[in-house]
């Protein structure tokens, strides 16, 4: 019995892992490159992280769980988008998050775009491919959203 207890506690521990080992930008010039090499989409994550509450509840509900962790690393860069109200940002990331907020018209949190960035002739455009935020009933029910936009690409 207590090398059952072991190994479960062994493979959760594993899980969670590698829910932490997921790599977020928070520059988006850096992930639209890494996006070309690898050809994955972006997963541009619009967030207030330290103020809205459906955006924590996301966060607890999908984007740290493995399911969403084994997702993300074989679909997509993921992105965070932050506009906090407490937490300090750099002008640069201000700056860079208030001009995504108005290209991709998002007007609540938390708002996932998954979207081809191309950058041609020092010119960022991006094709958008699907826009959700939260969706009830977990990781599964939110990636079936997901899964359909990456057939658009």
């Amino acid at each position: 019995m207590k090398k059952i207890v072991l190994i479960a506690a062994f493979l959760v521990s594993g899980f969670a892992m590698q829910a932490q080992e997921l790599k977020w930008y928070t520059n988006v010039n850096e992930a639209i490159a890494v996006g070309n090499k690898e050809k994955k989409p972006l997963l541009l994550f619009f967030t207030g992280s330290d103020w809205c509450g459906w955006c924590i509840r996301l966060q607890k509900e999908v984007l740290t769980t493995p399911e969403f962790a084994t997702w993300a690393k074989a679909n997509v860069i993921l992105v965070e988008l932050d506009f906090p109200r407490r937490a300090p940002q750099t002008d640069e990331i201000k700056k860079q998050n208030n001009d995504l907020q108005q290209a991709f018209n998002i007007q609540g949190f938390p708002t996932i775009c998954i979207a081809n960035g191309i950058t041609k002739d020092g010119k960022t455009n991006f094709q958008g491919l699907g826009t959700t935020g939260y969706v009830a009933g977990g990781p599964k029910a939110w990636l079936a959203v997901a899964d359909g936009f990456l057939k658009k690409k």
